[in-house]
């Protein structure tokens, strides 16, 4: 199921003891389109303190009503090593972070995250990284930007066609088996208003964060004709199918199916 993300801001997340907070934001990782980290707000248990929470840590993989459940435990949570709110998440923190849950770093190897296509896989026995693993980590452990971008920046970025602007990033389409970021909506409304559209990560050629621009290898006409994105309607993969031959690309499930 796609779900957008501006739906997730606000929901309960619980532990198996209670209630740990709500989502405050998302963390996406920039260069594989996928969502790494709840942003999560204690509120007054923990004084204010935000937590990281990663889709490894879900009991199952689709949200539960107005919630999400973890399988950690509040002790857990407090326990987990501290993030500071005014800081990108640096690598050293993500290598502390895996540890402490027992994860597999999910930037190391051939699948979305890193032994699995989905957050589930290998998580219960993550394997033990080889000693070349652990120099690569090591030398990647002072970096303060492993392509961790925040979810509210993204939003209202701008996007550019090969030839032309064609918009403003509306939210983000999110796949909740894999937390992959499936679509970018796209609002065309100082050009063809009333529209939205949606656009496949795969098609971005180019992200300038600092000027809140992305760059997508289409070109406006073609973005015109394409099929009309719904945001009170679910998309369904037979929409999902015209939008991909519209565009004569290959489709990601047909992708994704032959590496599994």
């Amino acid at each position: 199921m796609l779900r957008a993300m501006s739906t997730l801001k606000g929901l309960t997340v619980k532990a198996i003891d209670g209630e740990i907070g709500s989502v405050y934001d998302v963390y996406l990782d920039s260069e594989h389109w996928t969502v790494r980290y709840f942003v999560v707000d204690t509120g007054t248990w923990l004084s204010g303190r935000r937590v990281l929470i990663s889709p490894m840590s879900l009991r199952a993989p689709e949200v539960v009503g107005d919630r999400l459940e973890v399988a950690l435990s509040r002790s857990q949570v407090e326990q987990a090593p501290s993030w500071d709110t005014d800081k990108p998440v640096s690598r050293q923190h993500e290598v502390l972070y895996s540890r402490y849950y027992n994860y597999p770093y999910y930037w190391m190897g051939p699948a979305r995250w890193g032994t699995g296509w989905d957050p589930f896989m290998g998580v219960a026995t993550p394997p033990r990284p080889s000693r070349v693993d652990e120099e690569i980590v090591a030398r990647e452990r002072e970096s303060a930007d492993p392509n961790l971008q925040s979810g509210r920046d993204v939003i209202g970025s701008y996007v550019h066609a090969a030839d032309d602007d064609v918009g403003h990033v509306d939210d983000l389409l999110v796949d909740e088996r894999t937390w992959a970021i499936r679509y970018i909506v796209v609002d065309t409304r100082n050009w063809l208003p009333g529209r939205k559209v949606v656009i496949a990560p795969t098609w971005i050629k180019d992200v300038s964060w600092e000027e809140s621009k992305v760059y997508v290898d289409l070109r406006r006409a073609e973005i015109e004709a394409s099929p009309e994105y719904d945001p009170n309607a679910p998309l369904e993969r037979e929409h999902e199918t015209r939008l991909y031959e519209h565009y004569r690309r290959p489709k990601y499930w047909d992708d994704e199916r032959v590496r599994r």
